[in-house]
């Protein structure tokens, strides 16, 4: 089950990045979002695999980051940290796409049971140059992920609107006797 796999997931702009650059700082493996070393690469090389170019290939190509970055992970021990994951591109493909892909990926490649939901923020939001949707974009994206991770089994934690340390706290407590914070 992956049990020490935990996703970060959310609204963007809700904090998410602050959090997981934290719980790193803390000593834990954090696994970056595969959305934002796309954007990297792609911009480095003037390629056009981004999301306000070709959307289906930029979420296909963050599918296979993802499954790459779950595999990893996997063999390690102790808990590492997701900036978003597999069922967040995955969703997101099936929106835009109608391909019926989030089930059968979603069922190949568990996290842990627990996965952290950060909530619409807009004190916080800030659009930049990998982030170029508006916030009534962000809430969609949030509105279908908290639908689709319950469908999909898992247990969702909504962060608290907290500073990051507090965050930090809040994620390492929340584990219970499986969780983050109890090995």
């Amino acid at each position: 089950m992956n049990g020490g796999l935990v996703v970060i997931s959310g609204c963007s702009g809700g904090g998410k990045s602050s959090l997981l650059a934290e719980l790193r700082a803390r000593g834990h493996r954090v696994v970056e979002e595969p959305g934002r070393r796309i954007i990297a690469e792609e911009t480095a090389v003037g390629g056009s695999g981004l999301p306000w170019i070709d959307l289906a290939a930029f979420l296909r190509r963050a599918i296979a980051m993802a499954i790459a970055d779950h595999a990893a992970a996997a063999k390690n021990t102790g808990w590492t940290f997701f900036d978003r994951g597999l069922i967040d591109a995955a969703a997101a493909l099936q929106a835009m796409a109608g391909d019926d892909v989030l089930r059968p990926l979603a069922a190949a490649h568990r996290y842990h049971r627990r996965i952290f939901m950060a909530p619409p923020w807009p004190e916080i939001y800030v659009a930049d140059d990998g982030r170029r949707h508006g916030f009534e974009a962000a809430v969609a994206e949030y509105d279908r992920l908290s639908a689709a991770y319950p469908a999909l089994g898992y247990d969702v934690v909504p962060l608290p609107k907290l500073p990051t340390a507090a965050r930090a706290d809040f994620v390492l407590r929340a584990g219970g006797e499986q969780g983050p914070g109890h090995h």
